[in-house]
């Protein structure tokens, strides 16, 4: 007979569940169904913008360049509004979801700064109407998150330093050619 080590790990599989928890949900890009977290939300959205805009841009500049004509180029703008809508339509309802709001809720984002309510806004601890809670960030999410500030930063700057160096150039090279 063969003797058991009563501190022996045990040998059975054990689940991690604990009561009143659910797991996570998973990530799925185009559906509207689930929930999705505010850096989530963010990261996607600007990065999916920058993603539908590379592909809607190369397909329009392979059409315009075997169709030779800009006018194809023209439609460039439409196009990516239509695709991009429907892309932020599906993340604002998702993110609607998570606040424990209805998707109908999402049409309040056509509001200038209404919309930054998906931004800051927290979502609902744990299970809510629509689900287990979005999926815990990963590094990339968080990077993507962090890149938007930034970019908006360095893109209003731009937009200010840009125009009153060329202003300075202009002047200096007025009072430069001013001198005797």
């Amino acid at each position: 007979m063969q003797a058991t080590n009563p501190y022996a790990a045990p040998g059975v599989e054990v689940a991690d569940v604990h009561p009143g928890q659910a797991e996570v949900q998973p990530v799925s890009f185009w559906s509207y169904r689930g929930r999705i977290g505010r850096l989530r939300y963010l990261s996607y959205n600007v990065l999916g913008y920058l993603l539908i805009s590379i592909v809607v841009g190369l397909i329009l500049a392979a059409a315009a360049g075997i169709f030779r004509s800009h006018d194809v180029m023209a439609m460039l703008p439409l196009l990516l509004f239509i695709s991009y809508s429907g892309f932020f339509v599906l993340l604002s309802v998702r993110r609607s979801h998570d606040m424990g709001w209805t998707g109908w809720s999402a049409l309040l984002c056509l509001i200038p700064f209404v919309s930054l309510i998906w931004v800051f806004y927290p979502g609902t601890k744990g299970v809510n109407r629509f689900g287990a809670p979005p999926q815990p960030n990963g590094t990339g999410v968080v990077i993507g998150a962090v890149v938007v500030p930034i970019i908006a930063v360095g893109g209003l700057l731009a937009a200010i330093a840009l125009p009153a160096y060329h202003d300075y150039t202009v002047k200096a090279k007025a009072a430069q050619a001013a001198r005797p």
